[in-house]
């Protein structure tokens, strides 16, 4: 079945929530829900995964470029788009689906660093109707936060990008990977030198550049270093440490509890 042009529709309805005001920098991420119907995209800066959200099979005529897909997608289902290229989509039913663009810069800095890619030569791959455990579950998590307004910080959406792209280049990118292994974590001077910034700042927002770039080396090396040295990765470290301080500073002041969420860089909207 050919898509008409009086299905297209050229500007592409509002998402039910987008990331744009979140401040992530490495993905924006967006959830749609939009009545059967096409949209027709212009080549973007950025390569994008769409996540199948909706409940019910639906069929849906896609082209990438050159590249033409009809299939019956199920929840679950994935669909890639590289950047630099034309897309469209037509969906004979309601379309309910999860957006994450993410940024070519941070893609390219990933290769080179975790994967040791020459970033110049990385194309990620069009992947029509495809099922991937990994990706889904992070794209899953990255919803989650997504419609709490990021509650759990920078340095949590940092680790989910990175292990997004990570596992995207691994499945997906024209020149297959080859993942470096580390036997060893982070020595005694940085990792003190790491929990001692972690415990000096519990009330911000901390991010896992700062905490690498304190390291000096790259977000994905560090994530698997210190989480090879404490047991833990970053983000469950923080937690860690901060339901740990607002557990000294409920029974030794008389701070109230939102006093003490924001002392311990918690969403201070106790529920």
């Amino acid at each position: 079945m050919a898509i008409s042009h009086s299905s297209i529709n050229q500007n592409p309805r509002l998402p039910i929530v987008s990331s744009h005001n979140l401040g992530w920098k490495s993905v924006v991420v967006e959830e749609y829900q939009q009545p059967s119907g096409g949209m027709k995209f212009p080549a973007e800066v950025d390569p994008v995964i769409i996540l199948i959200l909706t409940t019910q099979p639906h069929r849906t005529h896609e082209s990438v470029g050159n590249y033409h897909h009809i299939g019956l997608y199920r929840q679950g289902d994935l669909c890639i788009t590289p950047s630099g290229i034309p897309s469209s989509y037509y969906a004979e039913d309601n379309h309910h689906y999860l957006y994450v663009q993410i940024s070519s810069m941070f893609l390219q800095q990933v290769a080179e660093e975790a994967l040791e890619l020459n970033p110049n030569r990385v194309d990620v791959m069009p992947a029509f109707q495809v099922r991937n455990p990994q990706l889904e579950q992070l794209l899953r998590l990255l919803q989650i936060e997504l419609h709490q307004n990021g509650r759990l910080g920078r340095l949590y959406i940092d680790s989910l990008a990175n292990a997004l792209v990570v596992n995207l280049l691994h499945d997906y990118a024209a020149t297959h990977p080859r993942i470096t292994q580390f036997n060893r974590g982070l020595g005694d001077h940085k990792l003190l030198q790491i929990t001692h910034y972690i415990d000096e700042a519990l009330d911000q927002d901390i991010k896992l550049a700062d905490l690498a770039q304190l390291a000096q080396m790259s977000q994905s090396h560090f994530s698997r270093l210190f989480k090879q040295s404490m047991g833990l990765s970053p983000h469950q470290y923080l937690l860690q440490q901060r339901v740990e301080r607002a557990k000294q500073l409920l029974k030794h002041t008389n701070q109230s509890l939102v006093e003490i969420a924001l002392a311990c860089g918690f969403d201070s909207h106790i529920r």
